[in-house]
């Protein structure tokens, strides 16, 4: 299938959720404002104290969440579900135990199972906010998991669209 080029399709906003854990929130920070003017474009959401760090740093809005810990990363979860969430940008510390760990390995597995765009570290994260994909209309395919509930290798529709 071909990607359309930017001339094609006009520049959507992608809903871009910010997620990092307490070792990686600064490089977070540094990285958004590296990358503001592209942010700037789309809408971003994130968990509490994460959002609140961003919206200050970039002087940007950003819908900010519950903390992880506190259900926050499962908030971003329910809205990946519902097609709310267009990528994740997560930067996790694999070195560090956190106590909410399992809603950490819930979040990462459902932007999985819903065929969503993830970075989980600055390298990948460049790779997307770069990506030509990021600035034209191109949206990801959304796995249609009612018609096949047992693993949809064959996606359906665009992330955000409305269910048929």
């Amino acid at each position: 299938m071909p990607v359309p080029s930017s001339s094609d399709t006009p520049q959507r906003r992608w809903r871009i959720a910010l997620v990092a854990h307490d070792h990686c929130k600064a490089d977070l920070v540094e990285w958004s404002l590296h990358n503001r003017d592209v942010l700037a474009r789309h809408d971003l959401l994130a968990t509490g104290t994460t959002g609140g760090l961003i919206s200050e740093a970039l002087e940007l809005p950003v819908e900010c969440l519950r903390s992880g810990p506190l259900g926050g990363d499962l908030q971003i979860g329910s809205r990946i579900t519902e097609g709310l969430v267009d990528l994740l940008v997560f930067f996790w510390d694999p070195l560090e135990p956190q106590p909410h760990d399992p809603d950490v390995k819930a979040l990462l597995r459902i932007a999985v199972v819903w065929n969503l765009p993830v970075a989980c570290n600055r390298a990948s994260a460049d790779f997307l906010i770069s990506s030509p994909l990021l600035h034209s209309g191109y949206a990801p395919l959304r796995p249609d998991h009612e018609a096949n509930p047992r693993g949809a290798s064959r996606p359906s529709s665009p992330i955000g669209a409305a269910p048929s």
